[in-house]
């Protein structure tokens, strides 16, 4: 089954720079999922399932509004918005699957593409554990090379670790044979939390989603688990807490202009 879905297997790093050194690395995968596809896949793959219950499951309801059917329109409306062409583009997204019902992102991004495979813009869609979610609307402007280069101001409360006056600088390595997502977030004082995920393609089969669960067992689950025990081992640190700033609306998002940096993200 040829496709242009994916699997990506890599690494998350986070790396925290003040008030207290802090580093983490954690093996994962993540999907990258056709939208046009999401019908064939959950036809020709048994393990995986579109809006209904699988090892390995996909639901509307988690992106977007939580329509059933609305995830392309809902990214389509966004695209018209920043002013960009967005009828008939290809929209693919990178995220974590429900597996055996259960799933946490943090981070969905997606790549959003003309007819002739030109990158128009990516929609970076953060939530946090509080329900909330906030999709970063940016037109693909500030390519160095073959990286996409981000900057915008941290809008939704994330992290009781991290402050909310902060900036977050994306370097994208879109996917193709790798996949590099890399997040600079920095508050006035400079640099303060690095994180990144780097993974390798493999096809999406059977096959390779059930390698996948004997090498990630639970994966989703251990994503939120790991999420409670990084913060336990913070507060052990002494790292300041700032209390939850509820967002003024559940599900938001922002269009946002591409601004241009040089440099490179280590």
């Amino acid at each position: 089954m040829s496709t242009a879905s994916a699997l990506y297997v890599g690494t998350v790093v986070h790396q925290r720079q003040r008030p207290k050194m802090h580093r983490l690395r954690y093996s994962v995968f993540s999907l990258l999922l056709d939208l046009d596809e999401l019908d064939g896949l959950d036809r020709g793959l048994r393990l995986f399932g579109h809006n209904r219950t699988a090892v390995y499951s996909f639901w509307d309801k988690d992106h977007g509004t939580g329509e059933e059917g609305g995830l392309r329109t809902w990214v389509e409306n966004h695209l018209a918005a920043a002013g960009l062409p967005h009828r008939g583009v290809r929209i693919r997204m990178l995220c974590y699957p429900r597996i055996f019902g259960y799933v946490f992102n943090p981070l969905t991004v997606y790549f959003c593409e003309d007819r002739d495979g030109n990158l128009l813009a990516l929609l970076y869609e953060v939530c946090n554990t509080f329900m909330e979610r906030h999709t970063y609307v940016i037109p693909a402007g500030g390519r160095s090379g073959s990286v996409v280069r981000h900057s915008c101001a941290k809008a939704m409360y994330v992290s009781p670790f991290v402050p909310m006056d902060c900036t977050y600088d994306f370097d994208i390595l879109p996917p193709g044979e790798h996949v590099k997502i890399a997040i600079n977030e920095r508050d006035g004082q400079g640099n303060l939390l690095f994180a990144s995920f780097t993974g390798h393609r493999r096809p999406l089969t059977d096959a390779s989603l059930a390698r996948a669960l004997f090498t990630f067992p639970l994966m989703t689950m251990k994503v939120m688990a790991g999420i409670h025990w990084e913060a336990m081992r913070l507060w052990l640190k002494g790292v300041p807490v700032h209390r939850h700033q509820p967002s003024a609306s559940r599900i938001a998002s922002s269009v946002e202009h591409p601004v241009v940096r040089g440099g490179t993200q280590t």
